[in-house]
């Protein structure tokens, strides 16, 4: 029986020609190198701004190639800034990896710098093109789990537009599903008895144009809190309507939403059909997303969970969750 041939191995050096990517590649104390170790099927030694890499001579070929195209990425993002561990781990996973030496998805164009100055760009692909949505179509769709930047991102662009004076309101509304407690038995006025459901909400505006900003914009009524029990009847002109946490929505409810629209209108409605709160799973939305996909001037945008751009945990906490 002949003897197995033993595998060649190699060691290469990839210099990087930027300390900052080399830093954000090797992380805290060089903790990302098992894991590129882990996905290169090599092993990797720090060095200045070089990395020694050592393995077969394909995994190595394969490592350098990949490390090349990161850097070709990073060099061609206008969201260096922003750029982290959620962004490598992104391109690693994408059809697209810089290890297949395919030209690497990077955002093209800003959403909006906020009140403190920070430049917001989608982080995935996906995220994209949901952007373009809101910005082409007058009603939106996205669909997706927890943490894929459905809401903040329609926050974003409506905050955009009300700055640039495309539309005059915002009008926020999201399902009150109660659970335990009537809104009648809330504290306040209407608007008091709704806030709690649309905190996501404020963060994010918040989070956009800062707290003092929203209060002023609130109190002159270019925010406006309309929960879907007083929406009928309406029309909604020159207005960015956000519909969030959708999946607790009846297709009633839906219809009588998107007919709400008026001149000059766009509408993001955005919702997670795996957290249905509805009794009897009454939800709607798959349904009314199904029924005017191909319908011109509308986007349906599908999120996926390697858009999850929260803590990276979630992704793990849905994929076990998953299985039960």
């Amino acid at each position: 029986m002949p003897a197995k041939k033993k595998k060649e191995l190699e060691s290469e050096k990839y210099t990087f020609s930027s300390d900052t990517l080399y830093r954000k590649v090797c992380g805290i104390h060089d903790s990302r190198i098992k894991d590129l170790e882990s996905f290169l099927k090599i092993t990797i030694i720090p060095r200045g701004l070089s990395l020694i890499l050592n393995g077969g001579i394909e995994e190595v070929t394969h490592a350098m190639k990949f490390f090349a195209n990161l850097e070709e990425n990073f060099k061609s993002r206008p969201d260096k800034d922003n750029f982290d561990n959620f962004d490598i781990n992104y391109l690693i996973r994408s059809k697209d990896s810089p290890a297949d030496n395919k030209t690497t998805w990077n955002p093209t164009e800003k959403v909006l710098t906020t009140y403190k100055g920070k430049a917001l760009y989608p982080r995935t692909a996906n995220q994209q093109k949901f952007v373009e949505s809101l910005m082409k179509n007058m009603v939106s769709f996205a669909l997706g789990p927890a943490g894929t930047g459905k809401t903040f991102l329609s926050i974003a662009v409506a905050c955009r537009l009300l700055q640039n004076g495309e539309i005059d309101r915002l009008i926020l509304t999201r399902p009150a599903v109660e659970a335990g407690e009537s809104l009648g038995f809330l504290p306040g006025d209407l608007v008091q008895k709704v806030d709690p459901y649309l905190r996501p909400i404020y963060d994010s505006l918040h989070e956009c144009i800062g707290p003092e900003k929203v209060q002023v914009l609130t109190s002159l009524g270019k925010i406006e809190i309309a929960p879907i029990a007083f929406m009928r009847g309406r029309t909604l002109a020159n207005s960015f309507i956000i519909l969030d946490e959708a999946q607790n929505c009846t297709s009633m409810q839906l219809k009588m939403i998107l007919t709400r629209l008026g001149k000059n209108s766009r509408m993001a409605i955005s919702g997670d059909v795996t957290q249905i709160d509805l009794a009897n799973n009454r939800s709607g939305l798959q349904k009314v997303m199904s029924a005017l996909k191909s319908v011109e001037g509308i986007g349906v945008i599908e999120l996926k969970k390697e858009d999850i751009t929260r803590h990276p945990l979630i992704e793990v906490i849905l994929e076990r969750l998953d299985k039960i």
